[in-house]
C-alpha cells in the first residue's frame, strides 16, 4: 500500500521487552502486523524506536501558554512539544479566577474534541496557600464540590485531572465527586498530614502531582503525604526529571518504592520550554527563566519547568541509569493508562496509533511520528 512504512533494524521497545533488529510496520496511521524480512524499509540500525511520549501535566511551550494563550498559541505550544517526542499532551491550567477558568475550559475542550490535545488538567485554584508555589494566592479557594463540578462541566467531558489540596474544607467530597465523574483526583500543592493523605486516597485520589514538590518533606516522625503516596499501590506519582526539581536520590527512592509501573514522567512545562531564557507570565505572575530554570520574579519559587520529555528520557536512561523499558513505562504507558488512552497510545502494539519516537544510541531524538506521519523525519547518516 502507498501509505505503508517499514522501520527496520532498530531496537524496538515493546510491552513484552526489547526486540533487537526489530521491525515496525505502519499502515493507515496505525501500527500494523509483521512484514517479510526482505520488505524494503527505512534502515534504523543503531537506533531505538519507542512509543510516543504522553505528557499528562504541561502548561505550555514554544513561548505559548495553555492558560492564557490564543488558539494559535496553544497549537504552537503543542507542536513545540511534539517536535520533542510528546505525541499526546494534556493541557494544564494554573490558578485563575473561576469565571476565567470556565471560559478557558470551554475553549480547550474544542481543541480536545478535534484531537489537538488529549484533555484538560486544572492545577488550582483548589490548592493550599501554604504550598502554593507559582500560583497567585489571592485567587486560591477551598475545593467546594460545587465549584469543582462547575469546572468539570465547563470542560464538556474533556477534564482529565484536577489537582487538589485534599485536606482543605470540601477536599474529600470533591475527590469523591471527581472519581464518580471519571476525572483523576490528584493530590498536590498540599500541606496534608500522612493520615489526611490516606483518607484522600481511600476516597478515590489516584495521582500525586509532582511528588516531593509543593508538599511537606518526608519526616521520620511526621511522614506527611510523601510516605502515604509512595506506599499505596493505588497512586501513580508524577516526577519532573529535569535535574532541578529532584535530586537523583529522590527519583531513585520513588522508583524503589513505587516501582516503574507507578511512575509518570511529566514536564510541568511553562512557556519557555523549547524557547529560551527571558521574562514570561505564568497566569498573573511574572517569571524569569535563567539558564533554563524558571523562578518567580517575586519570591524566587520554582515556576514550572522548561523541560521537554526527550530530555527527561535521556536523563533517566543515562544520568539515572534506569532500564529503557522502565523509562518507556513512565513516559508513555503509565500516563496513557491513567488517561484512559492505552487502547490507542502508549505502546507499539498492532492496531494502536502509529505514535513513535526514534532515538540514537545516545538517546538523542532523531525522529517523531504521529498517527503515521513524520513530524520530525529521521536524518540518518
Amino acid at each position: 500500500m502507498d501509505d505503508r512504512k517499514v522501520l527496520a533494524g532498530a531496537r524496538v521497545v515493546l510491552p513484552t521487552g526489547i526486540v533487537d533488529n526489530g521491525r515496525v510496520i505502519v499502515e493507515g496511521g496505525r501500527i500494523a502486523g509483521s512484514a517479510p524480512a526482505d520488505t524494503p524499509g527505512l534502515d534504523l540500525s543503531g537506533h531505538w524506536v519507542v512509543p510516543g511520549f504522553v505528557d499528562m501535566h504541561n502548561h505550555g511551550g514554544g513561548g505559548a501558554s495553555f492558560t492564557s494563550g490564543t488558539v494559535d498559541d496553544i497549537l504552537k505550544g503543542v507542536h513545540t512539544h511534539l517536535t520533542h517526542g510528546t505525541t499526546t499532551t494534556v493541557a494544564s491550567f494554573v490558578t485563575g479566577d473561576m469565571d476565567f477558568l470556565v471560559r478557558r475550559a470551554g475553549l480547550l475542550s474544542e481543541l480536545a474534541e478535534q484531537g489537538d490535545i488529549a484533555g484538560i488538567h486544572f492545577e488550582g485554584p483548589f490548592i493550599s496557600p501554604c504550598r502554593k508555589g507559582a500560583h497567585d494566592e489571592t485567587l486560591l479557594r477551598d475545593p467546594d464540590p460545587a465549584d469543582v463540578r462547575k469546572l468539570v462541566d465547563a470542560a464538556r467531558g474533556r477534564a482529565k485531572m484536577v489537582t487538589l489540596a485534599t485536606e482543605l474544607p470540601g477536599g474529600i467530597d470533591s475527590v469523591r465527586l471527581l472519581a464518580e465523574h471519571g476525572v483523576i483526583a490528584a493530590i498536590g500543592h498540599t500541606d496534608a498530614t500522612y493520615e489526611q493523605t490516606v483518607e484522600a486516597i481511600d476516597a478515590g485520589a489516584t495521582v500525586a502531582t509532582h511528588l516531593y514538590n509543593a508538599m511537606p518533606g518526608l519526616g521520620h516522625r511526621t511522614p506527611g503525604p510523601i510516605a502515604a503516596l509512595l506506599e499505596d499501590e493505588r497512586i501513580t506519582v508524577e516526577l519532573i526529571n529535569d535535574g532541578t526539581h529532584l535530586h537523583p536520590a529522590a527519583l531513585e527512592l520513588a522508583f524503589h518504592h513505587a516501582g516503574p509501573e507507578r511512575v509518570a514522567f511529566i514536564t510541568d512545562a511553562m512557556d519557555a520550554a523549547g524557547f529560551g531564557d527571558g521574562r514570561y507570565m505564568l497566569g498573573p505572575l511574572e517569571v524569569e527563566v535563567k539558564d533554563s530554570v524558571a523562578r518567580l520574579v517575586e519570591g524566587d519559587s520554582i515556576a514550572g519547568s522548561t523541560l521537554t520529555l526527550d530530555r527527561a528520557f535521556k536523563r533517566a536512561a543515562t544520568v539515572d541509569g534506569l532500564p529503557v523499558e522502565s523509562v518507556v513505562q513512565a513516559i508513555s504507558a503509565n500516563p496513557a493508562r491513567l488517561l484512559g488512552l492505552y487502547d490507542r497510545v502508549g505502546s507499539l502494539e498492532p492496531g494502536k496509533d502509529a505514535d513513535l519516537v526514534v532515538l540514537d544510541e545516545n538517546f538523542e531524538l532523531k525522529g517523531v511520528m504521529r498517527r503515521g506521519a513524520w513530524v520530525v523525519e529521521p536524518q540518518l547518516g
